[in-house]
């Protein structure tokens, strides 16, 4: 199953589910994906069941499937290969943490799949690409054992951390450099978890202009989807609707040789393994 936010042909915001190219709308009562994902397991059903009548999905305008009102958080250095392009970028020797690493980026940070993304040249001379594989989670919950950990996933979408890396080292902490407007594209869509089922076994890629830039498999995180969760909701409650990006591969920009960052026009597309592909293009002035 697949589930959508979009824009319909009248400029009224909804959402529903999405079969082939075919969308089919919830009813009056769910205004939102975020309201749908909030409700328990028998409201889903039932919601599931009272559809509107399908149109087109070229009729309507895709929106981020989600957008919480929480930071998105995210996992930084979780896959062994990129943590090694990064400290020998930056000249340092490799350290692996012995849990996750935790940042943020703000909600007013996220776009729509296929949003022309306009950054600001005068902020930062150095945006760079990240493919990332999203989790959102589908119910409240703390404390979660690692082995419930995939039980309370609602299911996984492709987001793009988008960042500004001067910024990120300038200010020390990653909040700022990673939370400008526009730097957090997600969708176009999200898959049910029960579709998915492991999510250690897909493949991340982005292409850059056509050209594959990165490419890996889940399996190679540092830190799995089941430890994320666990060690992100000790103590700290997560909600349905929550966002976790778990990290991208090696092949990021900054670490390349010479360094690649994005240039005014520039379109991007994260392509994960059976969940579709987010493209977005960079407008920098």
């Amino acid at each position: 199953m697949r589930y959508i936010s979009f824009i319909d042909p009248s400029g009224h915001p909804g959402a529903g589910t999405l079969d082939g190219e075919v969308v089919r709308p919830f009813g009056d009562t769910i205004a939102t994906l975020d309201a749908f994902i909030a409700l328990d397991p028998q409201a889903r059903t039932r919601e599931l069941a009272a559809l509107g009548a399908p149109v087109p999905l070229a009729s309507v305008h895709l929106r981020a499937p989600v957008r919480p009102h929480k930071n998105v958080v995210c996992v930084g250095r979780n896959y062994l290969a990129h943590a090694a392009e990064g400290a020998r970028a930056l000249g340092k020797e490799l350290t692996l943490p012995d849990v996750p690493t935790f940042f943020t980026k703000a909600p007013t940070a996220i776009a729509d799949p296929g949003a022309i993304l306009r950054l600001d040249r005068g902020l930062s001379a150095q945006y760079d690409f990240e493919a990332e594989l999203a989790v959102v989670i589908g119910k409240r919950c703390k404390n979660v054992r690692r082995e419930d950990a995939l039980d309370v996933i609602f299911g996984y979408t492709c987001l793009n951390d988008v960042t500004a890396r001067d910024l990120q080292r300038a200010h020390l902490q990653w909040f700022k450099g990673k939370s400008l407007d526009d730097t957090c594209p997600i969708g176009p869509w999200i898959v049910d978890a029960d579709e998915i089922g492991d999510p250690q076994n897909l493949t991340v890629k982005m292409r850059i202009n056509g050209v594959e830039k990165q490419n890996a498999s889940t399996s190679t995180m540092i830190f799995d989807v089941r430890t994320i969760i666990a060690s992100l909701s000790r103590g700290l409650t997560l909600e349905p609707g929550d966002v976790i990006a778990t990290g991208t591969p090696e092949g990021v920009g900054f670490a390349r040789v010479p360094p690649e960052f994005l240039q005014d026009g520039d379109v991007m597309e994260v392509d994960i393994e059976h969940l579709g592909v987010l493209k977005n293009t960079v407008s920098i002035a």
